[in-house]
């Protein structure tokens, strides 16, 4: 394991930035693609073993955590998405490697407080770092986001930006706009000039799997059913892209839509995002003369 540094100093940042959520839309086409979950049968085993030791173990335990149980890795995943929202890129993906500690309390009738030790990996230069991290989930009506306090700055040290203006400049000048679609496909497999927009997919889906995070949840990126760069005369590059996102515990596979920005100064920005609704949902909508 590489050099392993401990960042004591917590950088408050709270929610995620404004983007604008939209509800579900009756016409979107939300097919899923076949076998287009790239996780296999040991990590499906795994995700099972995770939940049934988080039924054994209360969402709500307060005190220390097992590191290993689903309290801790819900909330260090919760930490994974923040952490990508704020240092990923094209050529810097960010995931939790171990959990060390964990901790939980409940604030007074307000809400949850996580306190986490944690190693993560820039699964791209495979460069290993530890930070701490502190998450609040509030209680009330309606849906509100964890609010994630996290620092990990020695990961900005891997130096990305010939890597990432390369990419910028290949995609701005082109005259043809660029096009995918399931990425990775039914064989997991993804051409290499294709896992940058891979990546983008993946660091756009964190600030919706972010925003969408609870206590009883636990989201991964499942596949970019289909992205497409867009005309635009500002400065970065824009993309229309349908992703599916995977819900662990229930196993619900949802579809979501996004326009998003990106360039190396100014890294991923999401200006729109809706979630689709499921095809049952469609079916049952009633139909009009």
């Amino acid at each position: 394991m590489r050099l392993v540094v401990v960042l004591a100093v917590l950088m408050g940042v709270s929610g995620i930035p404004d983007v604008t959520i939209s509800p579900p839309t009756a016409s979107a086409d939300t097919s899923a693609h076949p076998n287009s979950i790239p996780e296999t049968a040991d990590e499906s085993e795994q995700i099972k073993a995770r939940t049934e030791e988080g039924a054994e173990e209360d969402v709500m335990a307060t005190g220390e955590l097992n590191p290993n149980h689903y309290p801790a890795t819900r909330a260090a995943q919760v930490v994974q998405h923040y952490l990508n929202t704020r240092y990923g890129s094209p050529f810097r993906l960010i995931g939790v490697q171990t959990v060390h500690s964990g901790n939980a309390e409940d604030v007074a009738d307000s809400g949850r407080k996580y306190q986490l030790e944690l190693s993560v990996n820039d699964i791209i230069s495979n460069t290993t770092r530890t930070c701490s991290a502190e998450l609040f989930f509030p209680k009330g009506k309606g849906q509100q986001p964890p609010e994630v306090n996290a620092s990990c700055e020695e990961l900005l040290k891997i130096d990305i930006k010939v890597q990432e203006e390369a990419l910028y400049q290949k995609y701005k000048t082109n005259q043809t706009l660029m096009s995918a679609q399931y990425l990775p496909d039914s064989h997991g497999h993804i051409e290499p000039d294709m896992k940058p927009f891979w990546h983008l997919g993946i660091l756009a889906s964190s600030f919706i799997m972010l925003n969408e995070s609870t206590e009883n949840t636990l989201y991964n990126m499942a596949q970019v059913a289909n992205i497409t760069q867009l005309t635009t005369e500002e400065d970065q590059l824009e993309f229309d892209c349908h992703t599916l996102l995977h819900e662990m515990v229930s196993q619900e596979i949802i579809h979501w839509k996004m326009l998003f920005t990106w360039s190396p100064a100014e890294g991923v920005k999401v200006l729109q995002m809706k979630r689709l609704p499921h095809r049952h949902e469609r079916e049952k909508s009633p139909k009009t003369n």
